[in-house]
């Protein structure tokens, strides 16, 4: 199964119309999202188009193939707004004998990791900040932000397939990837 992963839209429209023809592109079955959909933040200028409403009624056309969690942006406020849950604070997936640990990151991060160990993904967003790298046997992947990308990146997305995960901008180049069929093998 392939899945579409992204984080921190925002409330753009011109960033969630670029995800969701990118997610129509890759053919993904899934799209997850790793919260910060609506509002921009006290911290963060206003996204490019910035229209939660609107942003809401684009990903509830989507609404019966996301999976996503709770970013420190999104409320219960966003939630009356969304036909999909978004309160959960992580999920877990399988993909084959590794678990992945998928949260926005706010309550974890690479000094403080959640409950994962050697051989296990730990996804997140909340950094804005694009990056795929091992580190004592853990995947640590961040999709950057879709919709306010910072530290001079762009706005992209990870793809999984198989067991691959691809780092791509907005438009499909692949910038990195990574297989976990040998994580936590060295």
């Amino acid at each position: 199964m392939k899945f579409l992963i992204a984080s921190d839209i925002h409330g753009s429209l011109s960033a969630c119309r670029n995800l969701l023809s990118a997610y129509d592109r890759e053919g993904a079955a899934r799209l997850i999202l790793l919260g910060d959909l609506l509002y921009h933040g006290p911290r963060n200028p206003l996204s490019d188009e910035y229209n939660p409403g609107e942003a809401a009624r684009m990903l509830n056309t989507l609404a019966e193939e996301i999976l996503c969690v709770r970013g420190n942006c999104d409320a219960e406020v966003d939630q009356m707004l969304l036909s999909f849950p978004i309160m959960a604070d992580y999920a877990v997936l399988q993909a084959g004998e590794h678990l992945i640990f998928m949260t926005h990151g706010h309550l974890f991060g690479k000094d403080k990791l959640p409950p994962v160990k050697k051989g296990d993904v730990y996804l997140t967003g909340h950094t804005h900040v694009p990056a795929l790298l091992e580190k004592d046997g853990i995947l640590y992947a961040n999709p950057g932000s879709v919709g306010l990308p910072k530290n001079g990146s762009e706005s992209g997305y990870l793809l999984l397939e198989k067991e691959t995960f691809y780092l791509k901008n907005i438009k499909g180049d692949v910038i990195s990837n990574y297989s976990i069929s040998s994580l936590g093998m060295l």
